[in-house]
């Protein structure tokens, strides 16, 4: 019986996004979870593009979606927004750039009550903006380990599994009287935040493989650039509230780019910084060129050869912006605002 389930709040931030609320508002509404046991709060942040009018269209036609406002524009706001006003025991977050397949709500519902898990997500599916070789080659690099990394949830697995963060969430509705809510300092990585603080507490996140959604990346190389300059960007500040480094491979590409500049410096006055300098980009190269040339196998050379590119490009991102908030760090007791209004709140 339906009245049996628990009832569930779905959070929808978005800004800016026309082009794929739509889409991403109708696989909600097509879910098999029963339809008298959901809502949907869309949170949106004064778009200007014509997302509000779409969603508007929505809540005309269906009494369990609502259009919540976001005047400050940004996800972690619009998460908060969405957190106070769910009337669900359980709050699932789900990203306007995202298509959901109608098993996805059910089957983290379910997820979190057979395992006693206090945060639960599926494996997030990467799917290109478009037909481009560009398009195809940054959705693979964002699902590929030599991309991302040990992200599991970029890069799948083939069974459940506790980690240490996922792409959104699903928990029970007490968890933030418990934990507490998200950082709203946190342009981005807020999510990562959330789930090292929740870990620290004793929680448990699980990403269960049998659960995925459908994320449509972004299509171009500037604006995977600027995404993931952003996320290097926000990592030391989350590092400094948590009082560590929460992963490993958060480190790995600012201090590749440390290594190679500073290498590359010392060159002037160190003929040996010089050789190491050239075996750090030799190494870094090859496993690029080794990389890119594998996928042409299954995605073609023109997307093997854009895929050399991206590689770099999101490594350097983000370690630049890592660089740059230390020494802003440095510079100043605290960091100058950054304009964050522009700021996309999908992935």
């Amino acid at each position: 019986m339906s009245a049996d389930r628990p009832f569930v709040s779905v959070l929808v931030p978005c800004r800016n996004e026309r082009r794929y609320i739509a889409s991403c508002l109708d696989s909600i509404l097509a879910t098999d979870y029963p339809p008298d046991r959901f809502e949907v709060l869309v949170v949106d942040g004064r778009s200007d593009d014509g997302t509000r009018d779409v969603v508007e269209s929505y809540t005309a036609r269906h009494r369990l979606v609502r259009l919540l406002d976001n005047a400050k524009r940004i996800t972690p706001t619009a998460l908060n927004i969405g957190i106070r006003e769910a009337a669900g025991e359980i709050v699932v977050r789900m990203d306007a750039h995202v298509f959901y397949p109608p098993e996805y709500i059910p089957g983290l519902v379910a997820a979190l009550e057979e395992t006693g898990a206090d945060n639960v997500g599926g494996v997030l599916v990467t799917r290109p903006a478009d037909t481009r070789p560009t398009a195809r080659a940054i959705a693979v690099a964002l699902s590929h380990p030599f991309g991302v990394g040990n992200s599991y949830f970029r890069i799948g697995v083939r069974e459940r599994r506790w980690v240490d963060t996922i792409a959104f969430f699903c928990c029970r509705r007490e968890l933030f009287d418990r934990v507490g809510m998200f950082d709203e300092e946190l342009v981005r990585h807020q999510d990562g935040e959330f789930n090292a603080r929740l870990i620290k507490r004793g929680g448990r996140i699980l990403l269960s493989p049998d659960v995925a959604s459908y994320y449509y990346a972004r299509g171009t190389l500037r604006q995977v650039a600027r995404m993931y300059f952003q996320y290097g960007y926000f990592k030391p500040l989350v590092a400094r509230k948590l009082g560590r480094i929460m992963t490993v491979r958060q480190m790995i590409p600012p201090l590749f780019v440390v290594s190679l500049l500073g290498t590359g410096l010392l060159a002037v006055w160190l003929p040996a910084a010089g050789a190491l300098c050239a075996g750090i980009g030799g190494a870094y190269a090859t496993a690029v060129l080794t990389c890119s040339g594998l996928a042409a196998r299954r995605h073609g050379t023109r997307c093997a050869a854009v895929l050399a590119v991206v590689f770099p490009l999101l490594h350097f991102s983000y370690g630049l912006g890592f660089i740059r908030r230390l020494l802003e760090f440095v510079a100043l007791r605290r960091p100058r605002a950054r304009a964050v209004a522009e700021l996309p709140l999908s992935r």
